[in-house]
């Protein structure tokens, strides 16, 4: 194992940066770019009866029925991601895949990025059209997670984090995520709700016991969700008592909270302007990308300050140590970078659902923040009014806000799954059937179709933090 650097100090290349990026607005070119179509398969804990380029293709094939006219040839070329050559026992498995989708000999580039190799293969596509490179470009991603047993998968996901410092303490990811969740309670609760509790032990028991519930309550929200979306994993009329008492994985994160390892594939394809008009009568806009970065160690991050939103101010923040491991920078340089594109000064107001990578619940409710979809310290609060809940739904429990920021809409990761190489592709999914207003056809129930749904954002996550992408994506028909 190579030598820790001294505390505080500097390591080559590393990241100081702690103010507000430039409006990516200004730096953006290349042409309008269009998602035409999107298609996808189950996630499901196994498909013994496919492997990976038969998921591809059924992924793929399900894209293709709503753009009739648009032939193999028609396609310039492919970005292809998975996360982990392990599951596959396949190096240059995504060359396979070009095979069987009948691609070659066009161009094709492997994306691995992590928790966000789909979010980043939905960019890379994005860019390749945008740059003229290509008119018409698939992104396919798939994860065949089922091949091995689930501590070997929690292993093979954990050598996304520094495997020389990280992994050796902690292993596992539910084992980073506990941590980071602790200590964004401890800033968060603790010191504001549970205050004038001077016994510290006793504080910071009564702020993970509320916190708990809350993270409980986003559990809830993703499984009843996904009751109505034939796609997910783990669907579940769960109660907030049996979230609450599921078997505890790592302290305060229990089974519940948690995403589940997925075999799956999903599938889009994204055009140029003019290319999208002969393929489609109501095609999706990208309307902004955004890419986020942090390092990897936990203890190499700054503090520094906050990244402002437009609609925040810097006194908001005045005693908020930052990033830290409580908040997600990365999510927050993404989302900026994202919002610039496409003209965003309060997501709030200017999106009307997000498909975010929940993982954990706790990672959910901090990336509320990260998005700026309330204040850094509000999350708990957030949940607790109901935003991000479905309006109509029945949670079991009061959500008297709901409908005025849904969030995972799908079900989430916590309750369609997690096949990483294809979950920021299922996201894009959704959001363009969402868009279409095509839920009801797409699901045979129209339970999730936000109503009049202009504009949503999907988000990807990976590592603990150290990259994520958001794109948004808008309706261009009226």
């Amino acid at each position: 194992m190579a030598q820790s650097p001294k505390a505080g100090a500097k390591t080559p290349g590393r990241d100081v940066f702690s103010g507000t990026p430039t409006p990516s607005s200004t730096k953006r070119g290349g042409r309008r770019v269009y998602m035409v179509a999107g298609g996808l398969t189950k996630f499901a804990k196994a498909h013994p009866e496919m492997d990976f380029r038969l998921m591809c293709k059924k992924a793929f094939d399900q894209a293709r029925l709503d753009v009739p006219n648009l032939r193999l040839d028609h396609i310039d070329g492919t970005r292809i991601s998975y996360f982990s050559d392990h599951f596959s026992r396949q190096l240059k498995a995504a060359s396979m895949v070009q095979d069987f989708l009948g691609l070659n000999p066009r161009g094709s580039v492997r994306i691995e990025w992590g928790g966000a190799t789909g979010g980043e293969c939905f960019q890379a596509a994005w860019e390749a059209v945008a740059s003229g490179r290509m008119d018409t470009c698939l992104a396919v991603g798939y994860e065949t997670m089922s091949r091995v047993q689930t501590w070997k998968g929690n292993e093979f996901i954990a050598l996304a984090s520094d495997v020389n410092y990280d992994f050796p303490l902690g292993g596992f990811y539910t084992g980073y995520y506990a941590l980071m969740v602790v200590r964004h309670v401890y800033e968060y609760v603790r010191k504001t709700k549970f205050a004038n509790v001077k016994d510290e032990r006793e504080a910071q028991k009564k702020a993970v016991e509320y916190a708990s519930r809350v993270m409980a309550m986003v559990s809830v929200k993703n499984h009843r969700n996904a009751l109505f979306n034939p796609y997910a994993q783990y669907p579940k009329k769960l109660e907030l008592k049996d979230a609450l008492e599921s078997e505890m994985v790592s302290y305060p994160l229990p089974r519940e909270d948690i995403c589940t390892m997925s075999d799956g594939a999903a599938a889009v394809i994204l055009c140029s302007e003019e290319r999208a008009k002969e393929f489609c009568d109501n095609p999706v806009l990208v309307k902004g990308v955004g890419c986020g970065t942090d390092t990897m160690r936990l203890s190499d991050r700054p503090f520094g300050k906050v990244l402002l939103m437009p609609h925040e101010k810097a006194s908001d923040y005045t005693h908020l140590d930052y990033p830290g491991v409580h908040s997600f920078r990365a999510g927050r340089a993404a989302s900026l970078e994202a919002y610039g594109h496409a003209g965003i000064e309060n997501p709030n107001k200017d999106l009307q659902f997000i498909e975010l990578h929940d993982a954990y619940a706790s990672s959910e409710i901090q990336t509320y923040e990260d998005m700026g979809l309330c204040r850094y310290g509000e999350g708990y609060g957030f949940v607790e009014r109901g935003d991000p809940f479905l309006k109509g739904l029945d949670y079991g429990m009061d959500v008297p806000r709901a409908g005025a920021s849904p969030v995972n809409p799908s079900g989430g990761l916590i309750a369609c799954g997690h096949p990483v190489g294809a979950t920021g592709l299922m996201q894009a999914v959704f959001a363009h059937w969402q868009l279409q207003h095509k839920i009801g056809e797409k699901f045979g129930s129209d339970r999730l179709q936000i109503p009049n749904a202009r504009r949503g954002a999907i988000h990807s996550h990976a590592g603990t933090g150290s990259s994520v992408t958001v794109s948004i994506l808008e309706r261009v028909k009226a």
